[in-house]
């Protein structure tokens, strides 16, 4: 076993460097990676959907909370929940009735069941590929805000077509509010563990009692929300947008850099695992199909991919066509309730307005899914109460494997190129003025400051003048930035040669710096203790430094 982990990590490794080099996405890679070795003769890794479901969703979905914006996905909540919810329910409920019709034998609840599996896209590959290609941010929130809370209508979905199955029976009225109190749960669950993290606060000043703390916040919301019967993954989703919304208030500067670096590793680690994980259950898949001709075969599959690949940009055209009183953002910024400047509610305005056809279009091709549908379908119990074996269990599998397959490595290795051809780019030049424009309020609000505490502390003059020095030299920089994305004109950033050549400067002499001190530590005039502390200086020097001139 452990070699076989060090191997994938091997294997993630590579594949992570090729994708950074050719562009293809390495979650596309990956699964056809596993599948090439499941056909090799060998030990293979079987799916154990209690582990995905328990171990490994819970962190994904959280580090992904806390790397969202609670007020972006409000701003966009309309949308984000007629894609996560209304879209993930229709999409289970016609797969169910195309099975009914047109697979021989499959049953009502069967269908739903894999409808429920396969209706939830999995962001990740579609996120990263965005980031690369720049995606604009409104896209970037609604892709990521229907993924951390689609999971949970799908699951929830999945348990009262399973129940129907298993049992035979079926209530309407008893689903619904079986889904409203999992969903109502899973919320109040979430909300009660970000409060119990924001009690914590006294702990979280050490940066390791605040990765701890990090790391076990998902398995608790999760586990706690299955010992009440409500939505675990809910619970998960809530949580991580709470605290990441108030990280700044809870944690100090030194955590965040180390948890948001361990939570990065983990991505990393857990995203490859399970992208390998899904090309392996190739075997497990194909091995109880015999039972079927071809034609049923061929029949479930082009149902459950047809309904996957079609319903999605017809349901966002349709939605998209709705009176525009519709779309209205729900806690946006408007003249009225936010005396903000023109640029704040022009690009509120922006967040408001319905899609465009070409964002459309990208939308429509961004619904790749993941592990969560095969963990899903795997959970699928062998017999029903009656002992008899659950109604076409492999045939589902197949279907499940072939959609995320289909939209994992299809469309995923496509997403790039069409995001490309479409034209969709985030403004370079707006955010970069945007962050500006945030970094000289920052610095002005510290100006206002010291003029308070040079009121107070007479014998503080000194050191409040030489603060004001920096911090009004930081200003000028700020403001020259700004004068140079207001001349430029362009959605782009344009480079600054002169601000380029002191990057330069000062990055070469951070070089200089970590050299000399090597040579003192080789020379025995350092010890390695001491490197370590005055090489965490110069890191975060250099940290500091922005990777764009007008950045």
């Amino acid at each position: 076993m452990l070699l076989f982990v060090l191997a994938a990590v091997a294997v993630i490794v590579v594949v992570r460097w090729v994708a950074a080099r050719t562009g293809l996405p390495a979650a596309a890679l990956l699964p056809l990676i596993g599948i090439a070795y499941a056909l090799l003769p060998g030990p293979n890794i079987g799916l154990d959907p209690d582990f995905v479901l328990m171990i490994v969703l819970p962190p994904l979905l959280y580090s992904a909370a806390l790397d969202s914006s609670l007020l972006d996905i409000r701003r966009n909540l309309r949308i984000v929940v007629s894609l996560s919810v209304l879209l993930v329910l229709l999409t289970g409920v016609l797969v169910g009735i195309g099975f009914h019709l047109f697979v021989a034998g499959a049953t009502l609840a069967a269908g739903i069941a894999v409808g429920a599996a396969i209706a939830p896209p999995d962001p990740v590959a579609a996120l990263a590929v965005g980031r690369r290609v720049n995606l604009p941010p409104k896209m970037v929130t609604i892709i990521q805000g229907e993924g951390l809370l689609n999971d949970a209508t799908a699951l929830t979905m999945l348990s009262v077509a399973v129940a129907a199955a298993v049992g035979g029976e079926f209530s309407f009225p008893s689903a619904v509010a079986q889904f409203v109190l999992a969903a109502v749960g899973g919320v109040a669950v979430g909300a009660a563990v970000a409060w119990l993290v924001r009690l914590a606060r006294p702990f979280t000043a050490d940066p390791l009692l605040s990765n701890a703390i990090s790391l076990a916040t998902p398995f608790v919301a999760y586990l706690l929300g299955e010992e009440l019967h409500v939505s675990g993954v809910l619970a998960v989703v809530i949580a991580g947008l709470i605290v990441g919304h108030k990280t700044p208030q809870l944690t100090s500067g030194a955590a965040r850099l180390q948890t948001s670096a361990v939570w990065r590793l983990v991505d990393f680690l857990l995203e490859g695992f399970v992208f390998l994980l899904i090309g392996q259950q190739l075997p497990e898949v194909v091995k109880g199909l015999r039972q079927y001709d071809t034609s049923t075969i061929v029949t479930a599959v082009a149902v459950s991919v047809g309904v996957v690949l079609l319903l999605r940009p017809a349901w966002l055209v349709l939605t998209q066509s709705l009176p525009r009183s519709l779309h209205t953002r729900l806690g946006g910024i408007s003249e009225q309730d936010d005396p903000g400047t023109a640029r704040q509610i022009e690009r509120a305005d922006r967040n408001a307005r319905r899609l465009t056809s070409r964002e459309v279009v990208a939308l429509s091709w961004s619904g790749t899914r993941g592990v969560i549908s095969l963990a899903a379908i795997f959970t699928l119990p062998l017999t029903t109460d009656s002992g008899a074996p659950f109604p076409d269990r492999d045939l589902l599998l197949l279907c499940t494997f072939v959609v995320v397959l289909v939209t994992l490595v299809g469309q995923g290795l496509t997403f790039a190129p069409l995001v490309r051809m479409l034209g969709l780019r985030a403004n370079e030049a707006d955010q970069a003025r945007v962050r500006n424009e945030a970094r000289s309020a920052a610095v002005e609000a510290a100006l206002a400051r010291l003029d308070e505490v040079a009121a107070a502390e007479p014998d503080s003059a000194a050191a409040v003048n030489k603060t004001r020095t920096q911090l009004l030299a930081r200003l000028a920089r700020y403001r020259g930035r700004l004068d140079h994305l207001e001349q430029s004109g362009s959605s782009e950033i344009q480079t600054s040669p002169a601000y380029e050549a002191a990057l330069r400067v000062r990055r070469t002499a951070i070089d200089a710096q970590r050299e000399e001190l090597v040579r003192w530590r080789d020379s025995g005039r350092l010890p390695d203790e001491e490197l370590r502390v005055l090489e965490r200086e110069l890191d975060h020097e250099e940290l500091l430094l922005p990777k764009r001139a007008t950045s």
